[in-house]
């Protein structure tokens, strides 16, 4: 049986080895740090998938007081295809809509083939572009 919880600090081990599994991390990216601010900021959760102790499947949720985002959803590749992610989603669109946020979103890199898992869900495809900048 599927159970979908919070995340805490103890869970940092298990959760960015499902990331890296499902090859959501970017060496750009501190993915130890990603989680650890998640958990230290009230505006953000990562809630966990867990089966037999074990994280088979993470989402990132965070509210910037206008939108809500989605960042690192993944299920262990064993695991896929048995609801895991749409609990996922579900259970981080519910914890985006207690915090009082209207909408959510969330990017996809080209060519992942994630897209179709979020048209299967149906989300809309947005017209817009994304630019970044780092800061660090």
């Amino acid at each position: 049986m599927t159970r979908v919880r919070p995340a805490t600090a103890g869970d940092a081990e298990q959760a960015i080895a499902v990331w890296e599994a499902c090859g959501l991390t970017r060496p750009w990216n501190d993915a130890r740090a990603d989680f650890t601010r998640a958990l230290g900021h009230e505006a953000a959760t990562i809630l966990l998938a867990e089966e037999e102790g074990a994280i088979v499947g993470t989402v990132m949720a965070g509210f910037d007081g206008h939108r809500g985002w989605l960042y690192y959803l993944g299920v262990l590749p064993d695991h896929r295809g048995s609801g895991i992610a749409r609990r996922l989603v579900g259970a981080a669109c519910d914890w985006l809509r207690e915090g009082g946020c209207p909408k959510v979103e969330l990017m996809v890199r080209e060519g992942n083939p994630a897209a179709a898992f979020y048209e299967h869900l149906d989300w809309e495809l947005q017209p817009v572009k994304v630019f970044g900048r780092r800061l660090a």
